[in-house]
């Protein structure tokens, strides 16, 4: 699926330049605009006075495909990436036939009490200071 992904992305690129190309030669309204600057003048030798129709059809035609070309990608594009991705999950976890063997019991370690040393308390309360 992913040649047929490439190459219909290598199509809407071409088809992509091939419409700004047709876009950018065709005669505009009033006569200025990119159409002039590109030689909108040729187009009359080349495809004749009526070459606004026909430039016009080729333009609607372009971008039909240029849209259709992008839908069908996008939905190429998903359906490649919902089979890369799918997770299968087992409905049940599989058992051992064997029992566990149990745990061996841990070394354990003694730390020897360390003594405190106790706050030394002040047998007497220091007298308060006379006024």
């Amino acid at each position: 699926m992913s040649f047929i992904i490439g190459l219909l992305t290598v199509v809407l690129v071409l088809n992509c330049l091939l419409l700004i190309f047709l876009v950018l030669i065709q005669l505009p309204k009033k006569e200025a605009g990119a159409g002039l600057a590109f030689g909108g003048g040729a187009t009359d030798a080349l495809f004749g006075a009526g070459s606004g129709n026909v430039l016009t059809k080729i333009t609607k035609w372009s971008a039909g495909i240029l849209f259709g070309l992008s839908i069908i990608l996008t939905i190429l594009n998903a359906q490649q990436r919902k089979q890369t991705h799918s997770i299968t999950i087992p409905k049940e976890l599989p058992t051992s036939s064997a029992p566990a063997a149990p745990a061996a019991a841990a070394p354990t370690v003694t730390v020897p009490a360390v003594p405190t040393p106790a706050a030394e308390v002040p047998a007497t309360a220091p007298a308060a200071p006379a006024q």
